[in-house]
């Protein structure tokens, strides 16, 4: 035999032993620690067990997060009986079946001694081999913002972003392909977006690695944290669905339920089935139909149930749905099936959206029920009753119902509406005639444009349920269906009020819940990379508000200057501005004792509050006297009150009986706003100058002046008197100008509020000084 054909020959030999001493071969028995005959609850226990110890967001080692794939593919084959049969015959972990081609995908590729186990590594190389059921369901942005968010109202939506080279993406494709199909007839959407060609989509859904799966409903989205398994998946989407979608209903509530037809102002429907528990079809459809139909469950299997069974006929073999609308005893619609698709029960119950006789308690339902007119072959009629709440008017509905299920037709909706709680509307139709008044009223209708402007007819006479009154509207009708111009009156109605929409606290409380709820999963889900911007955010603001409360504490005192600085000098300190409103709201009020803290100015603490005061620091001074000292105070107490928040301001007061000289040094530097007369003036000791307020900053040397207001003067806040000639011809006359009996004591500190402003602001005039004068 040649030395080739021999090799070969061994090699052929050889392949089975090779073959089954393959490195790297996977036991999902071995991965979950259970023996060969171990039944299904302990398969799930020792999931159950593993699991937690092992999830990356848990454990931290490097290689969990490869063993918490190789724990849920294990679970995910011995979980599912084809699949652990097809495992304990081949040893197959995959989908193909047969030790054949067990062994042809181990040795894909052989030469020249050198084979490459393309399963070990799950990652389909090959492009023939990859997978093309995702593209169906591939998203793009703008498809997303406005399609997909848009429907997640009327169903959830379970989304998977995937990319190119990823490892997890092949390794949980099984299971999502099999979840995807199960779901997607079931009712709910499946979307996919690749995140290497849609970055800007998979950035917007918070994404930022593959594989992720995210929940979206009602526009909301929720990170799936679970392991990838067939159970989780369907109890994710199941949970993204409100709590309250379906009742369940036994003898005891069915009535109430049932009943409740009025104040829902929708049908109800019933399902009855020998499922324990509400299936996720049910759910889901109730979802969908959650605004027009409300849904409750009966399970014919539990004891309480048999007197509803009885009552309505029920084969409790046989799924059945029921619809009620007006009357409670006898179902509107039925419909039996051994098994519910969703085809059929989404035409089901897209007949029976509506009431027999539906209350218009919405301009939606009024644009549902009435739509607006497209052409002559598709014109549709309202029949309207007018009616109010209460017995008085029942009989009056009870004969307009018995005549719209008479007379029900494609062409015809019956409604009604209170005209108590519509008036607008109402109003316009019957133009508030006095025959109507506390009375039901019909009126035929057909809406003409989407701007509210409607033709119309109402019946001559207040509707009270006569064979009278239906022979009337019954032959309008027949006319209606040959003269279309008997509507002859025209009007516009304004939209509807929305009678059962939630009030604003109850819409508020429940926004803050689901903010709470969407703070509380990002807290604890996202990663670190979706909190960055939050906490980039809160750590700045805490560094800024450090930083600064340590600047104050510890900032030196500056040089003194011994010249005056230029008037562009930027003001030392800024502090923040109140509310000049409350001075003014304030001026009739005499404030508390000790509501503001005012020291008088001396000797003993005149270098502390002024000399040596802190930098950026200023000291308010109210000049009086001892007659005006109590008035005076309590004013000026009562106008500087909104400014005592600021810590830069300190208020005090001098006494112009003891320290005039004082005064009138100062005054002298200010004589470029006002003469002041010098000491040798005849009139320098009946001067008044009770009332002038000085902003004595110590440290920089200047200081900024306020004068009471001209007697009349209303504009300005300088306040200054009469310059010295004019004192001097008033006095001669016996008329002082400036004395206190000239204007009243109130008044001297009038607008100080608006100059405190400016002085906070920095835009009063400083008049600069080289040094303080000592205080005797």
């Amino acid at each position: 035999m040649e030395p080739g054909r021999a090799g070969c020959l061994l090699l052929l030999l050889l392949l089975p032993a090779l073959g089954a001493a393959a490195p790297g071969e996977f036991d999902p028995y071995r991965v979950l620690g259970v023996g060969r005959s171990s039944s299904q609850a302990d398969i799930k226990k020792a999931y159950k067990r593993l699991a937690p110890g092992w999830h990356p967001d848990k454990n931290k080692d490097p290689g969990a997060e490869d063993k918490f794939i190789q724990i849920s593919k294990a679970y995910e084959i011995l979980s599912n009986e084809e699949k652990r049969a097809n495992f304990d015959r081949y040893g197959d972990v995959g989908e193909s079946q047969g030790f054949a081609q067990q062994q042809h995908r181990q040795f894909h590729r052989f030469h020249d001694g050198f084979y490459f186990d393309e399963s070990f590594f799950h990652f389909p190389f090959n492009s023939e081999r990859r997978d093309t059921s995702d593209e169906k369901y591939l998203l793009h942005f703008s498809h997303y913002i406005n399609e997909i968010v848009p429907d997640s109202f009327k169903k959830p939506y379970l989304i998977k972003i995937t990319s190119d080279w990823c490892f997890s993406c092949i390794h949980i494709e099984p299971v999502w392909k099999e979840v995807a199909q199960e779901l997607e007839a079931l009712g709910a959407g499946i979307g996919v977006v690749h995140a290497g060609y849609e970055r800007r989509l998979a950035h917007h859904l918070g994404a930022h690695s593959t594989p992720t799966l995210l929940g979206l409903i009602n526009g909301k989205i929720t990170f799936f944290h679970n392991a990838v398994v067939r159970e989780n998946l369907r109890q994710f989407v199941e949970n993204l669905l409100p709590g309250n979608l379906v009742e369940k209903i036994t003898d005891k509530n069915y009535i109430r339920f049932l009943s409740d037809w009025k104040k829902d102002n929708k049908p109800h429907v019933l399902l009855f089935d020998h499922m324990p528990v509400v299936p996720l079809l049910y759910k889901l459809t109730a979802f969908a139909y959650r605004d027009y139909l409300s849904f409750g469950y009966v399970y014919v299997g539990l004891r309480g149930t048999e007197e509803l069974s009885s009552q309505y006929n029920i084969n409790v073999y046989t799924p059945t749905m029921m619809i009620f609308k007006e009357h409670i005893d006898r179902p509107a619609d039925v419909v039996q099936a051994r098994e519910m698709k969703k085809q059929l029960i989404d035409d089901f119950l897209s007949q029976n959206k509506f009431l027999m006789v539906a209350r218009l308690t919405s301009q939606r339902l009024f644009q549902e029920l009435c739509p607006v007119k497209k052409s002559h072959r598709q014109r549709k009629h309202c029949v309207v009753l007018l009616t109010g709440e209460g017995e008085k008017f029942a009989e009056a509905y009870e004969a307009f119902l018995t005549f719209a299920v008479a007379n029900t037709k494609d062409t015809l909706k019956f409604v009604h509406i209170y005209s108590d709680r519509q008036p607008e509307f109402a109003d316009a139709l019957l133009m508030d005639e006095e025959k109507y008044r506390g009375r039901s009223a019909v009126v035929i209708l057909e809406r003409r444009n989407n701007a509210g402007k409607i033709a119309y007819k109402a019946l001559e006479e207040a509707w009270q349920g006569s064979k009278e009154d239906n022979f009337i509207l019954l032959d309008l009708l027949d006319q209606l269906r040959t003269d279309p111009g008997l509507l002859s009156s025209e009007t516009v109605v304004a939209d509807l009020n929305d009678e059962l929409a939630p009030m604003f606290l109850v819409r508020w409380f429940y926004s803050t819940l689901d903010y709470i709820s969407d703070c509380w999963d990002s807290l604890f889900h996202s990663n670190w990379r979706e909190m960055m911007p939050l906490l980039s955010l809160l750590f700045s603001a805490l560094f800024i508000l450090f930083g600064t409360v340590i600047v104050q504490a510890f900032s030196d005192s500056s040089d003194t200057r011994d010249s005056p600085p230029s008037g562009k000098e930027e003001t030392a300190t800024k502090t923040e501005k109140n509310d000049a409103s409350f001075s003014k709201e304030s001026n009739s009020r005499i404030p508390k004792k000790g509501f503001v803290e005012v020291t008088e100015l001396t000797d003993i603490n005149y270098t502390s509050n002024l000399v040596r005061l802190r930098p950026g620091h200023m000291n308010v001074v109210l000049i009086l006297s001892n007659s005006t000292k109590t008035p005076l105070l309590q004013k000026f107490a009562l106008e500087v009150y909104t400014f005592t928040g600021s810590s830069s301001l300190h208020f005090s007061f001098l006494s112009l009986d003891k320290h005039r000289e004082w005064l009138e040094y100062l005054l002298e530097f200010a004589q470029d706003a006002a003469p002041i007369p010098n000491q040798y003036d005849k009139h320098f000791l009946e001067r008044d100058y009770t009332g002038y307020v000085l902003a004595l900053n110590g440290h920089k040397k200047y200081f900024c002046l306020f004068k009471p207001p001209r007697s009349g003067d209303e504009g300005g806040t300088l306040g200054l008197c009469e310059d010295y000639d004019a004192l001097q011809h008033a006095e001669a006359r016996g008329k002082p100008s400036c004395s206190p009996g000239s204007r009243s004591i109130k008044n001297k500190l009038h607008k100080l509020s608006f100059w405190m402003e400016r002085l906070l602001e920095g835009s009063l005039q400083r008049f600069y000084i080289p040094s303080w004068p000592a205080l005797d």
